[in-house]
């Protein structure tokens, strides 16, 4: 209870200290080093057998990708796991762009046989010239680019396929009111992915991974596939099968296929090209993600404001009152109504408040006059569908 200006935050990975400097500037204690904390950042380590302690309240991923952490788990303990969306976005967009001229053109294959004749001297531009043709490929202007999943990284991608000329459909079902303020009007939307599977020269896959999208890629997609595709993967491995995959490939279906997620089956295998999940990887990227991931953080904790997260609801509320009473609980029947009868009995005004549902979870804040009694609290946190209980004061 109480504030959290002495708060502890393990970091895992190298974190920017762009991030980590915001929070040991408002007090925190801030280390590798950090046993039991009150809140984690973390970039791609794989932490999924991770037990949170009784006092973490929340996981903060400097980055748009999450199934490194334990999310069900932490769910169930109410602890918070926070992304960072579109803080990456711009340079995930950028190495897309050079994806697609990989997919298109034998740029690798030319740079590899050019060293094969480092040694021929004079000879060398005849050679250029004769063997320059095996390493041809189309141009991107005026063919059509397929996305699938037009968030932060969708989005920007679809703009920039029309700013090199090329026709473009998006696709997303999920498509959320600040994405598609985000599109060029001419994009075409697809309200279904066979609608444009037919008619896309390349496929860029942007969604992210959830049970729903594990193997989306498959068999079954890519016979309605236009023959001949080039596609590029920037989601995760997973969203596409890699064995139906390579036989589109052995098939002439797929021309080649570019990801940033290499795995054992695709490693080496003709016409496919593997990156070491180089997206994210330049440093205005890392800091802009260490920094969205260090805010999200701080303001739960010291706040109980929640954006971004992927396994709670969004509820932020500006402070009003000297005490804030904040209840993570299961999304059943009478919850916010129990919670204001028990603060009722105490005679303390509420100010404001917010519920906000997702799924089966719930949060609700409370702000009040004044502090509510510990007995309250403990009474509150005794029901069987809340989670987790914090009461913050200034």
């Amino acid at each position: 209870m109480g504030i959290y200006s002495m708060a502890k935050i393990k970091t895992i990975n190298n974190i920017s200290e762009v991030g980590t400097d915001i929070l040991k500037e408002r007090g925190y204690t801030v280390s590798a080093e950090i046993e039991n904390p009150d809140g984690i950042i973390i970039r791609s380590a794989n932490i999924l057998d991770f037990e949170p302690n009784d006092n973490l309240l929340a996981i903060a991923r400097a980055g748009a990708g999450y199934n490194n952490i334990p999310v069900e788990r932490c769910t169930k303990e109410g602890v918070v796991v926070f992304n960072s969306p579109g803080a990456n976005a711009e340079a995930v967009k950028e190495l897309e762009m050079c994806e697609l001229i990989l997919a298109s053109r034998d740029v690798l294959g030319s740079i590899e046989w050019v060293k094969s004749i480092s040694d021929m001297g004079d000879e060398i531009p005849a050679l250029v010239e004769k063997g320059k043709s095996s390493f041809a490929g189309p141009e991107l202007m005026g063919k059509t680019l397929g996305v699938i999943g037009l968030g932060a990284t969708g989005a920007l991608v679809a703009n920039m396929g029309l700013a090199l000329g090329m026709k473009v459909y998006g696709y997303d079902p999920y498509l959320s009111v600040d994405a598609a303020w985000r599109l060029d009007q001419d994009i075409i939307h697809a309200d279904e992915l066979s609608e444009l599977l037919p008619y896309c020269d390349y496929i860029s896959i942007n969604v992210p991974y959830t049970d729903d999208t594990k193997d989306m890629f498959n068999r079954k997609v890519f016979k309605k596939m236009k023959d001949g595709v080039r596609i590029t993967n920037e989601s995760r491995a997973e969203v596409v099968n890699d064995d139906d995959m390579l036989k589109a490939i052995k098939e002439g279906k797929v021309a080649r296929y570019v990801t940033d997620f290499p795995t054992e089956k695709l490693i080496n295998q003709p016409n496919v090209i593997c990156l070491p999940h180089l997206g994210a990887c330049t440093p205005e990227s890392e800091e802009k993600c260490a920094l969205m991931a260090a805010e999200e953080l701080y303001d739960y904790i010291e706040n109980g404001n929640i954006r971004n997260s992927v396994n709670f609801p969004t509820a932020r509320l500006d402070r009003l009152g000297n005490c804030r009473l904040c209840v993570i609980h299961r999304n059943v029947p009478n919850m916010l109504t129990s919670f204001l009868q028990k603060v009722g009995e105490t005679n303390i005004n509420v100010e404001h408040m917010i519920n906000k549902s997702r799924g089966e979870y719930a949060y609700t804040i409370i702000d009040l006059s004044d502090t509510i009694p510990d007995n309250v609290t403990t009474r509150i946190q005794a029901m069987e569908e809340v989670l987790r209980v914090r009461v913050l004061t200034h």
